[in-house]
């Protein structure tokens, strides 16, 4: 398994959401160039997990996120932290709407 994120894309749309499962797991959101503006986790306490995350981020999206990705994981936050650190790695910093992370919690991840 890649430590980057390489299910395919699709739109960030209540319809999209609704297709989704009640899942634990990770997600990414988008934009319409493609970079990812957000990464975020359907946890234990996330009300319908992966569903209702992103029907969350479907009504108000951030930082211009048009597209959404998924990954059901029961290993969420462990994941979450390795897609973190690999796009600070790639990228040298945050995605732009990950203001709920201190960077300096996440640690120096060297991706293959």
């Amino acid at each position: 398994m890649s430590v980057r994120m390489t299910k395919p894309w699709q739109a960030l749309t209540p319809e999209a959401a609704r297709r989704l499962s009640g899942q634990l797991g990770v997600y990414e959101l988008g934009n319409d160039a493609g970079e990812i503006v957000y990464i975020g986790f359907a946890g234990g306490r996330s009300l319908h997990g992966l569903r209702g995350e992103i029907e969350r981020w479907a009504k108000e999206p951030p930082a211009g996120a048009t597209r959404f990705r998924v990954e059901v994981n029961t290993a969420y936050r462990t994941r979450h932290h390795e897609l973190v650190g690999a796009f600070r790695h790639d990228h040298g910093r945050l995605p732009v709407a990950n203001t709920d992370i201190d960077p300096a919690r996440v640690s120096n991840l060297s991706p293959g």
